[in-house]
C-alpha cells in the first residue's frame, strides 16, 4: 500500500483536508509497517561552485536555501502540483528510460507579494538543488548581442551542474515583441530567450516569475512545462499565515474581524502587519501580540496600501 507522502507545505489544502498536505511522491520509499509520522530531511545540497568561474560570478547570486516547508503558505492547487513535481524529479531517470520528458521549466505569474521568489527558494531546499538568482542588472547591457550571449552563459550553466535558477521580473526579459516601446535589440532578446527556454534540457530547473503575465510574449507561454498561478490569500490561508508567523509570540484575541479586514491584502502585506504587532507589543513589554497594537498596524498596512494606489493612479 502506498504510504503517505513526506514533504508538507504549511498552506496546502484547507483544514478539512490537510491531511493531504504533502509534497513527496507516495512511491518515493517501499511500503512498511505504520509507524510516527516524522518529515523526512531535506536532501543534502548538491555543492555549485560558481565562486572558481568567473564567467557566471556577476550574472548569478547564489543563494543558501534555508528556508523550508515550514516557511510557505500554498493553496491546494499549487500544493499538489508541487507534489508531482517532486515526485517527477526523484524518479526522473525512470521516466527518461520510458522515453519521457521530465518537467523542468516552470513560469510562476501572480500579484506582487505572493510568495513566487519564497516557494522557488523552498523548492530549491526541498529539492536539495543549488538556488541560484540571476541578476537582472547585469544581464541586460547595452552593448550589442551581449545581453543574449549573458542569457546563453546562464542556461549553459544551468544544464551543465543541476540547480534551481530563478529569472525574477521575468517581463523585463520576455516582453511581448509587439510593444512598440522595446528597442530592436530587446527584440532579438526575445527570439534568444525563446530559443533558450524551449532547448533547455537540464536536470534542475529553470523557473520565470512576473507579476505583470499580460506584457509578455505570447510566444513565452507554450515554452514552459507548467504554468502556477500565485493568487492573493483568502481567509484561511491568511489565518495560516498569521499563525505562522506569531508561532513565537502570539496572539491572545480574537482574530475573525481582523481577517476579514485583511481579506485583498498579499501575503507579504500581511506578513509586514504581524511583523509591525509583534514589535509593538514588545515595546509595550507584553509577552503576547496586543489587540490594541495589531489594530494600529492593520492602520497603517491600510495607509501604506492607500499611497500605493494614489501612486497607480499618478
Amino acid at each position: 500500500m502506498a504510504k503517505q507522502a513526506e514533504l508538507i507545505f504549511a498552506g496546502g489544502p484547507d483544514e478539512e483536508t490537510s491531511n493531504t498536505q504533502t509534497m513527496a511522491s507516495s512511491a518515493s520509499r517501499p511500503a512498511r509497517k505504520p509507524a510516527a509520522k516524522t518529515a523526512k530531511p531535506a536532501p543534502a545540497l548538491i555543492p555549485l561552485n560558481l565562486a572558481r568561474d568567473n564567467r557566471f560570478t556577476h550574472l548569478i547570486e547564489s543563494i543558501d536555501p534555508v528556508r523550508n516547508r515550514g516557511d510557505v503558505v500554498l493553496s491546494a492547487r499549487n500544493t499538489q502540483t508541487f507534489l508531482d513535481l517532486i515526485a517527477e524529479f526523484r524518479h526522473g531517470d525512470t521516466l527518461r528510460r520510458h522515453g519521457l520528458a521530465v518537467t523542468s521549466k516552470l513560469l510562476f505569474c501572480g500579484p506582487p507579494g505572493c510568495g513566487k521568489s519564497l516557494t522557488a527558494e523552498v523548492f530549491a531546499h526541498e529539492l536539495g538543488l543549488p538556488f541560484l538568482v540571476a541578476r537582472l542588472d547585469a544581464i541586460i547591457s547595452s552593448f550589442l548581442g551581449e545581453t543574449a550571449s549573458n542569457l546563453r552563459k546562464l542556461f549553459d550553466e544551468a544544464e551543465r551542474r543541476p540547480c534551481v535558477l530563478l529569472l525574477d521580473e521575468f517581463d523585463a526579459l520576455a516582453r511581448t515583441r509587439g510593444d512598440n516601446a522595446e528597442h530592436s535589440e530587446m527584440r532579438r532578446v526575445v527570439n534568444s530567450l525563446l530559443m533558450l527556454v524551449d532547448r533547455f534540457k537540464g536536470r534542475g530547473f529553470v523557473i520565470a516569475a512576473t507579476n505583470v503575465e499580460e506584457s509578455l510574449d505570447p510566444a513565452i507561454w507554450r515554452r514552459f512545462d507548467e504554468v502556477i498561478v500565485f493568487d492573493l490569500p483568502d481567509a484561511r490561508q491568511i489565518r495560516r499565515l498569521i499563525d505562522m508567523k506569531t508561532r513565537n509570540f502570539p496572539i491572545a484575541f480574537d482574530l475573525s474581524e481582523r481577517i476579514g479586514r485583511l481579506v485583498g491584502y498579499s501575503y507579504a502585506e500581511i506578513e509586514r502587519v504581524c511583523m509591525s504587532a509583534i514589535k509593538r507589543s514588545i515595546l509595550k513589554g507584553a509577552k503576547t501580540v496586543l489587540e490594541s497594537e495589531f489594530d494600529v498596524a492593520l492602520t497603517e498596512g491600510r495607509r501604506r496600501r492607500d499611497v500605493q494606489a494614489k501612486l497607480k493612479r499618478a
